[in-house]
């Protein structure tokens, strides 16, 4: 579906989805100590005794057909985890509780810590990430959905850092 950018003026085909490669504990470890104490595959961190997954956040698009996705790390109990590592191509296992641990900065309150439900899904996807249903501006654009034009300004806030 082609769209004309209120943010850059240029015509788009498809609209990207934002995503974080690391949870935002690992960059509070020293850089020499990164590789004695972090485990990082694609989907899963171990940092020392904590343990993340990598999820993503959906956000309905009004009027789109496809939903915004943030791609985002939450935390997990070590049983969950494990759990998780043992089935990560089904839905049968979860939901599991876990802290938000990637900081969204287009949105100026702090999205880091916002309690998450992780809901695991069939055809190797990575977990759908739910936030409860708060006043923050990021739980209620999941729940409300936002608009393509805020869609694209979130993309655009993000290449230009």
């Amino acid at each position: 579906m082609n769209f004309r950018c209120h943010t850059c003026g240029k015509e788009h085909d498809d609209r990207p989805d934002i995503g974080a490669d690391k949870p935002d504990n690992w960059w509070g470890i020293p850089k020499k100590e990164r590789a004695k104490r972090i485990k990082l595959t694609g989907d899963t961190c171990i940092i020392d005794d904590d343990y993340f997954i990598r999820g993503v956040i959906e956000i309905p698009v009004h009027d789109y057909p496809e939903k915004f996705g943030f791609g985002v790390w939450v935390s997990q109990k070590k049983e969950n985890f494990v759990t998780y590592r043992k089935h990560p191509d089904t839905s049968v296992i979860g939901p599991f509780f876990g802290w938000l641990c990637t900081r969204i900065a287009y949105y100026e309150d702090s999205t880091y810590l916002l309690k998450t439900t992780a809901h695991f899904q069939d055809g190797n996807l990575r977990p759908r990430i739910e936030l409860e249903p708060t006043d923050h501006p990021l739980a209620v654009d999941q729940r409300e959905g936002i608009t393509l034009e805020k869609a694209w300004e979130i993309v655009h806030f993000y290449m230009k850092e």
